[in-house]
């Protein structure tokens, strides 16, 4: 439930501009989450350097604001306010997956430019990481951009 005074935001994107931002962004939160999965079950090379592992368990915040999205996209689907949301489900769903992009770019960059730098081991964790981040970041920002505050 939300407050009677919290004002509404209403999206006008299209369905198919919709799905065509919606399925890049998911396949953006899935690339980082199997990134970050593989970096701590595999254990590449880099992570015994401790900036990495710092690196690697700060990166677990973008992942926390992901999931938070993604949850709060489920509950609004299951409660059919897709395209009319009150403020905090908005900022709650796409909000927290844009916010989560664009810390997992900012966190993904830096290890990709420390481990480069270094010299040490396979890319591809990290890669995956970066790739996803800026899908998710981009896309789920392009629909959040399009809500807009409904005239009371």
């Amino acid at each position: 439930m939300y407050l009677k005074d919290e004002r509404l935001y209403k999206s006008d994107i299209s369905t198919v501009r919709w799905i065509a931002y919606d399925l890049p962004g998911n396949v953006g939160w899935i690339l980082y989450f199997v990134g970050l999965i593989l970096l701590f079950g595999d254990q590449p090379e880099y992570m015994s350097d401790a900036i990495m592992t710092v690196l690697a368990v700060i990166s677990i915040i973008p992942a926390i604001l992901m999931l938070v999205g993604i949850a709060e996209l489920i509950s609004e689907r299951i409660h059919k306010l897709d395209w009319t949301l009150p403020r905090m489900r908005l900022l709650r769903g796409f909000g927290a997956l844009t916010l989560g992009g664009i810390i997992g770019t900012a966190i993904a960059a830096v290890m990709l430019i420390f481990t480069v730098n270094v010299g040490t081991g396979d890319l591809l964790y990290i890669g995956l990481m970066l790739a996803g981040s800026i899908l998710c970041g981009l896309f789920a920002g392009l629909i959040f951009k399009r809500y807009k505050p409904v005239n009371k």
